[in-house]
C-alpha cells in the first residue's frame, strides 16, 4: 500500500488554524508574528481541500490566541477555522467571523483621513460582508476589505 500523506506530530497543548487561503497564508504568519515564536510551528501550504480546492494551515504549540488577534486574523483571512487542542484533544473549534467594527487593523486608504494625519487607531464598520466593504469611521470613504493594507504593529481599541 502507497502513503499519500504526509504524517506531522499531533499537538498536545496549542492552537491549529485551518483554511486559510493560499495566497494569505503569509500575511497570516506575519500578522500573528510567528517568525518570533520559540515552540513548534507546523505550516502547510497549497494543500488539497475539498472546500477551496486548496489550503494552508498552521499548528503551533503551546500558544494560544486572544479575541483582538482573531478580530486581526479576520481581516486576513476570514472564514478559518480554529481548533484549540489540550491534551491532544481538540477542545473548541469555531469558524473565525469579522467583526462588525475593526478597530486599529488597517490603514484608511483615503489619504486626507485623520487616521493618517494624526496618531490615533483607525477605525471601520462593516458595509457588506459578501465582497466585504469596510467604510472609515472618520471619513466615511469605503474601501474593499481584500485591497486593505494592514498596520504593521496595530494599535488595538
Amino acid at each position: 500500500m502507497k502513503r499519500q500523506e504526509l504524517i506531522v506530530s499531533a499537538l498536545d497543548h496549542g492552537t491549529v488554524i485551518d483554511h486559510i487561503p493560499c495566497d494569505r497564508l503569509f500575511e497570516v504568519i506575519r500578522l500573528l508574528h510567528l517568525q518570533d515564536m520559540t515552540s513548534k510551528v507546523t505550516i502547510g501550504y497549497n494543500l488539497k481541500s475539498a472546500k477551496m480546492g486548496t489550503k494552508s494551515i498552521i499548528k503551533i504549540a503551546d500558544r494560544f490566541f486572544t479575541d483582538a488577534e482573531l478580530n486581526q486574523l479576520s481581516v486576513v483571512a476570514p472564514d478559518v477555522t480554529l481548533a484549540v487542542i489540550r491534551d491532544y484533544e481538540v477542545v473548541e473549534k469555531r469558524q473565525v467571523s469579522m467583526p462588525h467594527e475593526i478597530c486599529g487593523i488597517i490603514r484608511c486608504n483615503n489619504p486626507k483621513c485623520i487616521t493618517n494625519n494624526e496618531p490615533m487607531p483607525t477605525l471601520f464598520h462593516i458595509v457588506d460582508e459578501d465582497p466585504s466593504l469596510v467604510r472609515c469611521h472618520y471619513c466615511n470613504h469605503e474601501q474593499d476589505i481584500k485591497q486593505v493594507k494592514i498596520i504593521p504593529s496595530p494599535s488595538l481599541c
